[in-house]
């Protein structure tokens, strides 16, 4: 009996293999591969060939769509930008003219809020975010709100009006003399150079005085200045206010009899250089107000406060002389002690003491005597 096997397997023909795929592939079997395998694994990517229409090395045609954009700025954007530039740009011209009146004008208000409306429309879109953003930067720093201060500041600092400014108000600008007041008092006074001798002769006698009685050591606290006074009429006089060096012990001096007899040296010394009796600011019988006593000088009577201050002056000559004293001794609260010690901090003058300094008020220089009294011919 003859046994039947099973057909042998091919080695190396074609024998009982499947038929092969026809040229081009099975129809469909490309859509059946794109289903099981990612797209982004099924299509590398292929180098953009530049031209709409073109085949590519797969047969696919390039369009405008799939190609990259390149990066645009938006009209908006720009026209944001250039007119912050061109506000600021005018605000910059403003100040400098000094037409400070004009910063705070509905004008420039509406322009002001027409500029920001435009910043915010170009922040509201992508293309222009960025030159918007820009004209952001600039709007912050330069605008109706820093500009107009920084020119207010100035105009008050100056003085420079002069553009809103009748006429009849610039000459007036010029007085040379104080509103309300004879200029011919300043003519007849003794003059600012007097009263800077008057001044250095006293306190150096007063100090001589002291020093041989008292044993008292002396240092400068400021030196002597003089600034222009106004006069009345916006602009400034050719008077001067002064204010002589200020001398302070450096040694304090306590005791209710004590600094009495201090004073009392002190006054007889003045007298003798033509200053009129002191007065005792800090004493009730004095005639200030009680009151305000305790609050100035830092107890109700002398004998209890922290500071004195007597005075005296050359009426009808306008220098006035001040001797005035800190005792720390009376401070029970520390808060004179606290204040005393920042001044010094400051000024490196002594805690307490006794200081010495004139003033005068409305002075005129012998050297604008003469420009002094032609400039008066332009006056009434």
């Amino acid at each position: 009996m003859v046994e039947r096997s099973d057909p042998p397997r091919y080695v190396s023909d074609s024998a009982g293999a499947p038929p092969l795929p026809p040229p081009g592939g099975y129809r469909g079997a490309r859509r059946a591969l794109l289903g099981q395998v990612p797209l982004a694994a099924s299509t590398p990517t292929l180098p953009v060939v530049a031209g709409a229409g073109r085949e590519t090395e797969r047969g696919d045609s390039w369009s405008p769509s799939t190609a990259p954009r390149a990066a645009r700025r938006s009209p908006l954007g720009w026209i944001a930008l250039s007119a912050v530039v061109a506000f600021a740009l005018v605000c910059v011209i403003l100040l400098a003219v000094g037409n400070a009146d004009a910063f705070f004008g509905a004008t420039m208000l509406v322009l002001q809020l027409v500029v920001l409306g435009l910043v915010i429309a170009a922040l509201a879109t992508r293309a222009g975010r960025t030159l918007g953003a820009a004209a952001l930067t600039v709007a912050l720093v330069l605008n109706v709100g820093t500009l107009g201060a920084l020119s207010a500041v100035r105009v008050a600092a100056t003085g420079s009006y002069a553009g809103h400014k009748t006429d009849k108000q610039k000459l007036w600008e010029a007085y040379p003399g104080i509103k309300d007041k004879d200029p011919q008092r300043f003519l007849s006074q003794q003059s600012l150079e007097k009263l800077q001798s008057l001044a250095d002769e006293t306190m150096s006698d007063v100090r001589a005085q002291l020093t041989a009685k008292y044993g008292f050591t002396w240092v400068t606290v400021s030196d002597a200045q003089d600034r222009p006074e106004r006069n009345g009429y916006g602009g400034e006089s050719m008077l001067v206010r002064y204010g002589s060096p200020v001398w302070a012990t450096t040694q304090p001096v306590t005791g209710y009899d004590h600094k009495l007899e201090v004073m009392q040296t002190i006054e007889s010394v003045i007298e003798e250089h033509g200053w009129r009796g002191m007065i005792a600011f800090n004493d009730p019988a004095s005639g200030v107000d009680p009151s305000v006593i305790p609050k100035m000088y830092g107890g109700a009577t002398p004998e209890t406060q922290v500071d004195w201050e007597w005075f005296s002056d050359e009426d009808p000559d306008p220098g006035w002389f001040y001797a005035t004293m800190t005792d720390l001794a009376n401070d029970k609260t520390g808060a004179y002690r606290a204040s005393r010690e920042q001044t010094a901090k400051r000024t490196g003058e002594p805690l307490e003491g006794l200081q010495l300094a004139v003033v005068g008020r409305y002075m005129l220089s012998e050297k604008k005597t003469d420009d002094f009294t032609q400039a008066l011919k332009k006056y009434p």
